[in-house]
């Protein structure tokens, strides 16, 4: 009768990340227990005095071999499929960035042909912002609860179909409306991020990240170079027209890549998500880890009351005043100067950014992106020579571009997979209505007060470094969090915490024996 009074030894997975560790105490439950958040617990087996296995009393299972969605990836690397993977997302960024561009290039043409004043020029970018800071909460919501994939392939496939329909329009004012509704699409672009973010080794999130930007920037190249051609011979239509061509191949190539094993994993479907890894298990030449998938199924994903549970709201209301800052701001630059290509291109920041970002932390980059732009701006206080207020008006931009990288990286990094869409996708509605009310400083508040101007966008930069250094989180070596580590339970808020002792075994796995 011993062997039946002997008790069992609990084995908890213990987590990687320190973070984990820290803020979260992993309670077993027994068969009959219902939660959203089911945490799988393990236990060993025992063998009893006549040498048979004999299951523990206590209703868990045998021991056996576990492993995250997260253990699989650093497992693999980055490989052929990332490499693919990268490819297919840059993709989609050099399609966001030609249709932004083609407006700007399109404007003079239409002022011509259809004798339209200065305003109604600027009103079709406007409208574009306008619809993209509309669509980006509602398909970032979507794309959490629907999946990843189902979010960027219905914002590509709208923003192509209007895309097109725009090369027809009659008159000014179906233009203005389509292009209204290709900026609804265009959201697809930023949320890219999420998918892109979740097939990822910790080691390439940064660098990758941040190498987005360049695909931006090719599409603008491109679709200057395709105006060259296009615009003497062809007209508007045209250059409208093929501007479109990288959606186009974009959405032929996108049904290749599977759904986020991630999100797969919170909506239950842990076969699909075994799939998605042994897919890339095999594509990069790597073994599939041994044992059995964690699943840590979750429901009610992508609502906007997660963004301000007690761990996430400082960060939620400072990255919404980071990417709002950091969007005024560089269309603010724009604005303020039409001799920037005189002086050079952002991409010398960007190189700063990259070498710093996975050194010093995202943090500490976002700010000092931010700071240098506050100290551009100080030199035209002293009415400076038109070249040099053109050089400190360029340093501000290209540090801006690379802070806005680094953005955007943190965003898709510091939230978890359930609301992590939805995050990026309410961040952009920020920057888009930055970018709104960037015209009303830049000009209008400009022929009133040069210094109140230079005065705002100083306040700005400064303020939104000071955000950075005050995020209550680092991602910088930090997993990914698959769900929220606070659960709503009627009126109750809860939060387990538990305090690692010994940080020197950290990723030894923990044997808790009960007396």
């Amino acid at each position: 009768m011993d062997r039946w009074r002997r008790k069992s030894n609990i084995i908890y997975r213990r987590w990687r990340n320190p973070e984990w560790r820290s803020e979260v105490n992993f309670v077993g439950h027994n068969d009959e227990d219902s939660t959203e958040n089911e945490i799988c617990t393990v236990t060993s087996a025992r063998v009893n005095s006549e040498g048979v296995n004999s299951a523990s009393t206590t209703g868990f299972h045998e021991t056996e071999e576990t492993f995250t969605v997260d253990d699989a990836l650093e497992a693999f690397g980055f490989g052929k499929f990332q490499w693919k993977m990268s490819a297919l997302i840059g993709l989609s960024w050099m399609a966001d960035g030609m249709a932004i561009m083609v407006v700007s290039i399109l404007g003079p043409h239409l002022r011509c042909e259809w004798r339209l004043p200065s305003y109604q020029v600027a009103l079709m970018t406007s409208v574009m912002f306008l619809g993209m800071g509309i669509g980006s909460p509602v398909v970032g919501s979507v794309s959490d609860i629907y999946g990843r994939k189902v979010g960027v392939i219905l914002c590509v496939c709208w923003a192509l179909f209007y895309g097109l329909l725009s090369v027809f329009a009659p008159v000014y004012g179906w233009l203005l409306f389509l292009r209204g509704l290709v900026g609804c699409g265009l959201v697809g672009a930023p949320q890219t991020l999420s998918l892109y973010t979740e097939f990822l080794p910790e080691k390439s999130r940064g660098i990758c990240l941040m190498l987005l930007s360049g695909f931006w920037a090719l599409g603008i190249v491109f679709s200057v170079l395709l105006a060259l051609f296009t615009l003497p011979t062809l007209g508007w239509r045209w250059q409208l027209g093929l501007s479109t061509i990288p959606m186009a191949i974009f959405v032929c190539l996108f049904f290749w890549l599977p759904e986020s094993a991630r999100f797969n994993v919170l909506s239950g479907k842990t076969e699909k998500a075994m799939a998605t890894l042994a897919r890339i298990a095999k594509e990069n030449g790597k073994a599939m880890p041994q044992g059995k998938l964690i699943a840590n199924k979750r429901t009610g994903r992508g609502q906007i009351k997660a963004l301000f549970s007690p761990r996430y709201w400082r960060t939620t209301l400072l990255l919404w005043f980071s990417w709002f800052v950091n969007s005024s701001v560089y269309y603010g630059i724009i604005l303020l100067t039409t001799e920037l290509f005189q002086a050079g291109h952002p991409c010398e920041s960007i190189l700063i950014m990259l070498l710093v970002i996975d050194r010093i932390g995202r943090k500490k980059s976002m700010a000092l992106g931010f700071f240098m732009v506050f100290l551009s701006f100080l030199p035209i206080y002293a009415c400076i020579g038109r070249t040099a207020v053109t050089i400190c008006l360029f340093i501000g931009r290209a540090f801006v571009v690379g802070g806005f990288q680094v953005i955007c990286v943190y965003t898709s990094e510091v939230f978890p997979t359930e609301t992590r869409a939805l995050a990026i996708g309410t961040s952009n509605m920020m920057s888009k209505l930055g970018a709104a009310i960037s015209p009303f400083v830049a000009q209008v508040l400009l022929r009133t007060s040069v210094y109140g101007t230079l005065s705002l966008f100083c306040g700005f930069s400064l303020l939104g470094g000071i955000a950075a250094l005050i995020l209550p989180i680092e991602t910088l070596g930090r997993g990914l969090q698959e769900a929220s580590l606070y659960e709503e339970d009627g009126d109750q808020t809860t939060a387990a915490k538990t305090r690692e002792s010994n940080d020197a075994n950290a990723g030894e796995p923990e044997v808790i024996q009960d007396e």
